[in-house]
């Protein structure tokens, strides 16, 4: 299967926010109560206010997986620097996992932020999200225990970063 990444067209959105709460949800890292769920969904407001990426089948024009992209400083961004790209909700559609459509996206962020002329890239994860951290580490990105954080009790976040 050939994977496009390009940026999301307006047909994409219901595709992106629907495959967004099925993969944080449906893999129990978000509970269905969550008043995240919502933002999670709203792929055309992440569209809107920062950039969002998604992994399409070249064949058959069928979305598979999404990024939100940011740059450090804005208003996505939650660990970055202002030379820095950030990565959030990271999606791949259950039926398309195991594909490489989460590591081509991440690939294209990686690529974004060096377009930008940014100095490397740094998210938040969770420690549960074992699969993901897989990919980050697949494409170049290690640890960065000394940037983890909460953005509230309970919710402890690790960061992955890179530098270019």
């Amino acid at each position: 299967m050939d994977i496009l990444i390009r940026q999301a067209l307006p047909e994409d959105l219901d595709d992106a926010g629907r495959i967004t709460v099925e993969a944080f949800v449906g893999d129990g890292h978000t509970s269905p109560e969550s008043s995240y769920v919502e933002q999670l969904r709203d792929a055309a407001r992440r569209a809107r206010e920062a950039e969002l990426l998604v992994a399409v089948d070249a064949a058959e024009g069928r979305v598979l997986g999404c990024v939100t992209y940011a740059v450090g400083g804005t208003e996505w961004a939650d660990i970055a620097t202002p030379r820095e790209g950030e990565i959030r909700m990271l999606a791949t559609a259950a039926a398309a996992r195991g594909r490489g459509v989460g590591e081509a996206l991440v690939r294209a962020t990686i690529a974004r932020s060096r377009e930008l002329g940014l100095d490397g890239m740094a998210f938040s994860t969770r420690p549960q999200m074992t699969a993901a951290h897989r990919v980050y580490e697949r494409t170049g990105f290690r640890r960065t225990p000394e940037r983890d954080w909460s953005p509230y009790p309970g919710m402890d976040l690790m960061v992955y970063s890179l530098a270019f």
